[in-house]
């Protein structure tokens, strides 16, 4: 007798493996910053390591794109950890630093494709550790523990409210050239449910107006949404599914980082207007 294949969601993903690898990155994620939030900054570079790797490659096997990776390697590290203890001047220098390193890496291969993986390296530098660098400037603060924790509810509630109301409601696409199952249902879920976490996060954990916290909520909804559309993108250009094969369920690391990257961005820089550090 053949034993039965296990059936994909609706969502195209295996549902169980997808659950249980989400249930061990909330662990470790959540573990690094109870028990010490600044574990969490090492976390972040490893994430950020993985990523460039993943995303270089699918680079590479997409689009024939070759970028400098221990140049993008060494420099997504010093972007990460010089914002701990240098902020938005560490991230800037190191980010420059690692623009001007790819320009002269890639001069060693001639002129041919010179602008086109140039431009590609930096992409990547920026999409990758220049983003994942503004939750180190959330886990560095004073009451980083709070606003780590904000920023990763507003993106849980927000994947868990898509999903579910695009599960079950979901009839009309919102962008179906670009990600046919992504619906203005499910966008709807995930705003209700990243307005309701946004909301009591930011009164219970900061000690801000419930109000602008669901405010907060609303714009990291938009965010997310966002990137998980500029990933797709991506992804389509490339012609490639998943940027990797490292998290069953899920495909690549990058295709959970797609929409928390940017989004780290603009959770820093409302939670620095809703509730000043």
């Amino acid at each position: 007798m053949i034993p039965p294949t296990r059936r994909p969601s609706r969502a195209g993903r295996d549902l169980v493996a997808a659950i249980a690898v989400g249930v061990g990155l909330g662990v470790v994620i959540l573990g690094s910053l109870l028990v010490e939030r600044h574990f969490f900054v090492g976390v972040l570079a490893l994430a950020t390591a993985v990523g460039t790797w993943e995303l270089a490659g699918a680079l590479r096997r997409g689009a024939e794109i070759e970028i400098p990776l221990p140049v993008l390697l060494a420099g997504g590290q010093a972007m990460v950890w010089l914002a701990w203890p240098f902020g938005l001047s560490g991230i800037a220098g190191s980010f420059a630093g690692t623009a001007v390193a790819v320009m002269l890496w890639r001069m060693r291969s001639g002129a041919a494709h010179y602008v086109r993986d140039v431009t590609a390296g930096i992409f990547t530098a920026a999409y990758v550790p220049l983003f994942c660098s503004f939750a180190v400037l959330l886990t560095v603060a004073e009451d980083g523990l709070a606003r780590v924790l904000t920023f990763l509810l507003c993106g849980v509630a927000s994947d868990v409210g898509g999903y579910a109301a695009g599960v079950l409601a979901g009839r009309h696409p919102m962008a179906p050239t670009i990600s046919p199952k992504k619906s203005w249902e499910g966008f709807a879920g995930s705003q209700v449910a990243g307005m309701a976490a946004g909301a009591l996060a930011v009164a219970l954990l900061l000690g801000g107006p419930w109000w602008a916290g669901a405010l907060t909520g609303a714009l990291l909804v938009v965010s997310a949404t966002l990137g998980d559309l500029v990933e797709s993108m991506i992804k389509r250009d490339l012609g490639i599914k998943d940027m990797g094969t490292l998290l069953p369920g899920h495909g690549g690391l990058m295709d959970r980082l797609d929409s928390l990257l940017p989004t780290a961005v603009v959770a820093w820089f409302a939670l620095s207007i809703v509730v000043p550090a």
